[in-house]
């Protein structure tokens, strides 16, 4: 069975805004995806809320940078298959990087770590998947609001500059967008339909990186 790891942040998580909670295993796109591979392949979630691509943020108790954790994950989780890193929207917080392309730089660093690990035991670097957030929209919500209310525009632009670093990095590539929009409640968080979208979404892509 082929091992694939889910990196990402709330989004990954299951973040569910509208009730406040997590959404339900069922609902969360990582297992909407292992269900669609059919049983060839596991599926490991690693999402926190908040995290971001390589930046720091220290207004919560656990470490949000991606960069520093993955390796741990890297570790733990080996030998891998294939990666997803499915990161971007926290980058936008404008005391974080504020910009599509910071984060898409981000990205790209995330993928030079997963493929210059020092995996041991004869493991090889896993394939990459590499999947661009959905687009902000707008809400009231006193905390979301004035966080993103004015980089709505800049989040259209993920999946551009994302599409590019995975072409040049020769990793596969999805666009969250096309699928999926979050709910007007924060303007960033999924309903479960949404969240199940990006499963379904990433079925063909992950098999074509898997060859199965």
């Amino acid at each position: 069975m082929k091992v694939v790891l889910a990196f990402g942040d709330s989004l990954t998580f299951g973040a569910d805004a509208e009730n406040d909670a997590r959404h339900p295993y069922e609902d969360r796109w990582t297992t909407v995806l292992e269900q669609g591979l059919g049983g060839a392949a596991r599926v490991i979630p690693e999402g926190l809320g908040g995290r971001t691509t390589v930046f720091d943020d220290f207004a919560a108790a656990a470490d949000r940078n991606g960069a520093r954790v993955l390796p741990t994950l890297l570790g733990t989780h080996s030998p891998l298959d294939a990666i997803i890193i499915f990161l971007g929207t926290n980058d936008l917080k404008p005391f974080i990087n504020g910009t599509a392309l910071g984060a898409a730089l981000g990205v790209k660093r995330l993928v030079e770590i997963v493929r210059t690990y020092p995996y041991n035991r004869g493991a090889k670097p896993p394939k990459v998947v590499v999947v661009s957030p959905p687009e902000l929209v707008a809400t009231k919500h006193p905390d979301t609001q004035p966080m993103f209310d004015d980089k709505i525009g800049e989040s259209k632009l993920f999946a551009g500059h994302y599409r590019r670093i995975a072409t040049a990095l020769g990793c596969g590539f999805f666009d969250a967008a096309t699928v999926a929009t979050p709910v007007a409640v924060d303007g960033v968080h999924l309903d479960a339909q949404n969240t199940r979208a990006i499963g379904e979404g990433l079925v063909p892509v992950v098999k074509e990186v898997l060859g199965l």
